[in-house]
């Protein structure tokens, strides 16, 4: 796969931390394109193509996902995407203001790839191992595209 096919979707419907994901990401010059969904549903729309979404093709390399929104949740989504076969193989960081043991557990249980503690920042990750190592991992994942 080349650089050019590396694609993130962002799942998140607060636009402060979509600007705030987005501006941390290019100040690690990380210019892959990030597709952004407000809620679970529309982010389903975008990988499948339907309900007049555009599919984001190539396929997401990696998603980043809220839990808390509307229509349908982060948790929700992520297991309809683990329980879709063209989907089901894609890295999947949760990246949330919860840091609740209920909503990590639930997440493992849906095979996620990392849980990253919102806000989005490289400062903070010196508090918390656990969000530095997946956000370590989501950074590996990109560059290895």
């Amino acid at each position: 796969m080349t650089e050019q096919a590396v694609n993130i979707l962002l799942v998140e419907d607060d636009y402060l931390d979509i600007m705030n994901v987005e501006r941390e990401l290019s100040k690690i010059n990380l210019t892959h394109p990030v597709h952004v969904a407000r809620n679970g549903r529309e982010a389903l729309n975008m990988l499948r193509g339907s309900e007049g979404a555009a599919k984001i093709s190539p396929a997401p390399s990696v998603i980043l996902l809220d839990i808390n929104m509307p229509k349908m949740n982060g948790l929700e989504f992520l297991a309809e995407v683990r329980r879709d076969p063209e989907f089901s193989h894609i890295p999947v960081f949760i990246m949330t203001t919860s840091n609740e043991e209920t909503d990590r557990l639930a997440a493992q249980r849906l095979n996620v790839t990392g849980y990253i503690v919102k806000p989005l920042t490289f400062d903070s990750f010196e508090k918390s191992h656990s969000s530095l190592d997946s956000f370590s991992l989501f950074l590996d994942l990109i560059r290895l595209k």
